[in-house]
């Protein structure tokens, strides 16, 4: 049986050789990286335990055992989150996704001077200011977010959109990060139907998103660079916050320009009408 944490810990027992645990490798190997009882070995567990809770047997591993896993599979803080999301999945009923922005949230959107959006845990827009509306998707409706019934959605305009990979400068990096997100959602959030439903309909209808997802990339995607390749005013490299709204599970990100900087003109060349 596959499950969301028997595939996690598959991918990442495969993406560490032996040599670089720092064990002897026997004999030929049917597939890359550490075998269970290798890996079980490091960790300082039983075989048998390990397989039962890769096989998802059991959802009640310690803490300790959860940190042991994570330093033998080396992984980031974030990944290190998502294993005990999917070893421990809770279902937090004070927080349930909402379908709308706080007016008080949309009224900073709108103050804000450069690029800004509000999105949801499936990376839907849900709000954008003019600058925002301009940077990502100048040919929707500037009222676009405020349908909910085909408001954007920032995965599906990057996977399935024709031309939607040529904003980005890197657009395989996005794509990563996109799906690295959508991982990081499903561990907070492994109930809800509105995302099963984003990732099944991206499985269906894009390879290059099949692919990423089957990888199991996490990545929380709270702040960094992003480099545009836009249509209008060309190359914007533009650095960006996400703060977690209070009481919900959306996101305002905020995206500047280093001032004096060849993406500051570019901005203020997109904002005019």
């Amino acid at each position: 049986m596959t499950t969301e944490l028997g595939e996690f810990l598959r991918t990442r027992r495969a993406a560490i050789s032996p040599d670089d645990a720092g064990l002897i490798s026997y004999g030929a190997r049917r597939v890359p990286g550490l075998r269970r009882e290798e890996l079980a070995m490091l960790a300082g567990v039983s075989p048998t335990y390990y397989t039962r809770l890769e096989q998802a047997d059991q959802h009640n591993a310690s803490d300790s055992v959860i940190d042991a896993l994570a330093r033998a599979l080396r992984l980031s803080p974030e990944e290190h989150a998502h294993l005990r999301r999917l070893a421990r999945p809770v279902v937090d009923p004070s927080r349930p996704p909402a379908e709308q922005a706080r007016p008080s949230a949309r009224a900073l959107v709108h103050a804000s001077p450069g690029p800004a959006l509000i999105v949801d845990h499936s990376n839907d827009i849900l709000a954008w200011n003019h600058l925002g509306h301009r940077l990502l998707a100048p040919d929707l409706p500037a009222e676009a977010p405020d349908r909910s019934a085909d408001r954007p959605n920032q995965a599906r305009m990057l996977f399935l959109e024709p031309g939607g990979s040529e904003l980005y400068v890197d657009p395989d990096a996005m794509a990563r990060a996109m799906v690295g997100f959508l991982r990081y959602s499903s561990g907070l959030f492994p109930d809800d139907r509105k995302l099963s439903l984003l990732v099944g309909e991206l499985v269906q209808r894009s390879t290059w998103f099949a692919s990423l997802w089957a990888e199991h990339p996490v990545f929380d995607c709270g702040y960094g660079v992003k480099s545009f390749r836009h249509p209008l005013v060309g190359r914007l490299d533009l650095s960006y916050e996400a703060l977690v709204l209070a009481e919900t599970t959306q996101r305002m990100v905020l995206y500047t320009a280093e001032p004096g900087s060849s993406s500051a003109d570019g901005l203020e060349l997109l904002g005019r009408d």
